[in-house]
């Protein structure tokens, strides 16, 4: 599946941004490359308002922003390396630096689940997690992700 979700304008080996709220945003421009974001800023709403329900950073250096939102009408999703480490309230409240954001349709779980499985298992691996963190460009960060 992230094959087909994922391409070369929505990964980053340097994503901007030096708190929370800035790298979200950030994330957030680059899903919209896809350019199946019909409303950014109802996508950044509902973000944020998942945001503050519960924190989606989880362990290992990862954190995974995502939401349902009328703003798409089919799973959206991109990858983020931050050179920065990140406070992003994780589980074992270490830094993220692996952003990953996805966005699907309110009434869709299946796709939504999928990717979030399927990454949540590549991530699992950390010599995966170093390569990342040690991609040089975007391509050989799209590579070790597909």
């Amino acid at each position: 599946m992230l094959k087909e979700v994922l391409n070369a304008d929505l990964v980053t080996t340097d994503l901007p941004g030096n708190d929370k709220d800035q790298v979200i945003r950030a994330l957030l421009d680059l899903i919209c490359k896809s350019g199946k974001v019909k409303d950014p800023e109802l996508a950044l709403d509902d973000v944020l308002a998942h945001e503050t329900g519960m924190s989606t950073g989880m362990e290992h250096g990862i954190a995974i922003p995502h939401a349902k939102s009328e703003a798409v009408d089919e799973l959206v999703a991109c990858v983020g390396i931050s050179k920065r480490k990140i406070d992003f309230e994780s589980l074992d409240r270490k830094p993220a630096q692996i952003f990953v954001m996805t966005l699907s349709p309110r009434d869709g779980t299946g796709p939504h689940v999928q990717f979030l499985a399927e990454i949540s298992r590549l991530l699992k691996e950390p010599k995966l997690r170093k390569k990342l963190l040690k991609a040089r460009t975007d391509e050989e960060l799209l590579g070790l992700l597909t």
